[in-house]
């Protein structure tokens, strides 16, 4: 299975990188996973930012992949669901994934109309740098459950 990351504006913490790159790690034995770092705006107001951003993503869509956009309003799902949901679209899907995560003004509208499903990890903020960590970590868990590991307990 192909799994990339789109995501804006690179990690600057030091700190951050290194969990990232320690994730990354653990998910080569499942999975390839390739993270594509777009730039940031440097406007302030939110839909000028998320217009210059949406120009950014589009050319690195794949129409061909299932499409998941990290939205503070989508669905909340458990590890196991979660697991579940990445083997169905390894199974039954187009092989590829492609997760969304925007700046801090969010995706364009277009994007999340675009997206096969849209996700939320909690109704609370993160930053977008620590959603980084959080999904790959996710990632990395859904695939030990379905391999059965003892990683998740």
């Amino acid at each position: 299975m192909r799994i990339q990351i789109l995501l804006i504006s690179p990690t600057k913490d030091a700190h951050i990188r290194a969990l990232e790159a320690e994730y990354e790690k653990r998910l080569q034995a499942f999975a390839k996973l390739e993270t594509l770092t777009l730039p940031a705006s440097k406007r302030d107001e939110r839909t000028a930012v998320q217009e210059e951003e949406l120009k950014n993503f589009l050319p690195k869509i794949d129409t061909n992949a299932f499409l998941i956009a990290l939205d503070e309003r989508g669905t909340q799902l458990t590890s196991e669901d979660f697991a579940q949901c990445l083997a169905k679209i390894r199974d039954f899907g187009p092989g590829k994934i492609q997760f969304l995560i925007g700046g801090s003004h969010g995706l364009h509208p277009d994007l999340l109309a675009a997206a096969h499903q849209r996700l939320s990890f909690s109704k609370m903020t993160f930053t977008h740098e620590m959603i980084r960590v959080f999904l790959k970590e996710q990632v990395y868990r859904a695939f030990t459950i379905l391999a059965g590991k003892k990683y998740h307990k």
